[in-house]
């Protein structure tokens, strides 16, 4: 398992729903945890690794407090309100960032890994990574998102700082 590079095919493709936790469902979340770490990112989706299932896994707890992961299941944004703009980067588009417009806060609905349903307010950082990464379960990847400048400019230099694929 390995974290897919943009433009890989799945990228671009819709996530379904989660329609059963088991104990596979529940060593992927810790395989994308683990992944997440290793690669220092703060969010993963399942698309990312190739998997086409409504799961996210966050965490953006500075790393001096220790691991405080968020795991998201069917996610939803059911409200958001304000703008800003702010850098990103991405585990799918390494060596990248960009500055992307998001609302500034939100409330998200789902489930938690113990199918618990949750709902909870975001803003800053991890309203932030939210959106991005539920972007990324509808098949949009942040670079979508630039503007047509930063676009143009995207697709210029990323065929010279792209990660060669491994075997």
């Amino acid at each position: 398992m390995k974290i897919l590079i943009y433009p890989h095919e799945i990228l671009r493709q819709e996530a379904r729903p989660v329609e059963k936790v088991d104990g596979e469902f529940q060593g992927l979340i810790d395989q994308m945890l683990e992944m997440m770490y290793k690669a220092r990112g703060v969010g993963l989706a399942a698309n990312q690794i190739g998997e086409l299932r409504q799961l996210v896994v966050i965490d953006v707890t500075p790393s001096e407090e220790g691991p405080n992961p968020i795991v998201l299941i069917n996610p939803r944004i059911t409200e958001w309100e304000g703008e800003e703009s702010g850098e990103e980067g991405c585990l799918s588009v390494p060596n990248y960032v960009a500055p992307v417009k998001r609302a500034s806060s939100l409330h998200l609905t789902g489930y938690d890994r113990n199918e618990k349903e949750i709902g909870f307010d975001a803003e800053g950082l991890l309203a932030r990574c939210i959106q991005h990464e539920l972007d990324h379960l509808k098949g949009i990847c942040f670079v979508d998102r630039l503007n047509p400048v930063r676009k143009a400019l995207f697709r210029k230099k990323w065929p010279k700082i792209r990660p060669k694929e491994e075997g």
